[in-house]
């Protein structure tokens, strides 16, 4: 089971490249290591499961979490690709697609983003980021979060499946977005609707989710 990772969220001006190479060094390579040891073993005795903790957001990026969406992406691109060399030797990968978790980790990532400095960025940029994102996120978390236990719960279930499957998305709030994603090929309507909930209707978002 692959469950290192690190978060990141703010304007991009904000963020150092030194910053978001520890990042995909962590969230991504910390993988490709752990699967480069343990995959030859498993392909010589032709049997085993790779359980991966992806993110919803290695399927849909969300605003702000362009580094983080990066590197779950990236993680979600090399287990694709990789499954199905894996499967002609019984070995099966299986990706666990939480959305938030409301752990320590969120609680240190909103801490950073408010004592962070956003200089580096234009004014705009800095109030979209600190009075509407960060808002609606805790909202979200708060709604929508699930708890560490409910997330090992069904990571048991990928691991104790008789047939693994590929991806397991442990949040049903979280379907429509990926189905709206999958349904419009050009991106507009993912991108519209993620723009009018942000900018046009955040207010109604926000009552939503209450």
């Amino acid at each position: 089971v692959s469950n290192a990772g690190v978060g990141m969220a703010g304007p991009l001006e904000c963020q150092s490249l030194a910053a978001m190479q520890s990042l995909m060094d962590t969230n991504f390579f910390g993988l490709v290591r752990l699967v480069k040891e343990v995959l030859p073993d498993m392909k010589r005795r032709r049997g085993g499961h790779i359980v991966v903790i992806s993110s919803i957001m290695g399927l849909q990026g969300i605003v702000f979490n362009d580094i983080y969406s990066a590197s779950k992406f990236a993680v979600e691109g090399f287990c694709e690709s990789l499954v199905v060399q894996a499967l002609r030797f019984n070995v099966a990968i299986s990706l666990v697609e939480p959305g938030p978790v409301m752990t320590e980790f969120e609680t240190k990532l909103y801490e950073e983003a408010e004592r962070a400095d956003y200089s580096r960025t234009d004014p705009e940029t800095a109030e979209i980021f600190t009075k509407l994102y960060l808002r609606n996120s805790r909202d979200v978390f708060t709604s929508l979060g699930q708890t560490p236990e409910d997330i090992a719960e069904h990571t048991l279930r990928v691991i104790e499946a008789p047939r693994p499957p590929f991806r397991h998305q442990t949040n049903v709030a979280y379907t429509p977005m990926a189905a709206l994603k999958h349904a419009d090929p050009s991106g507009a309507l993912i991108t519209d609707a993620f723009y009018q909930l942000v900018f046009k209707y955040d207010a109604v978002l926000r009552f939503g989710l209450r």
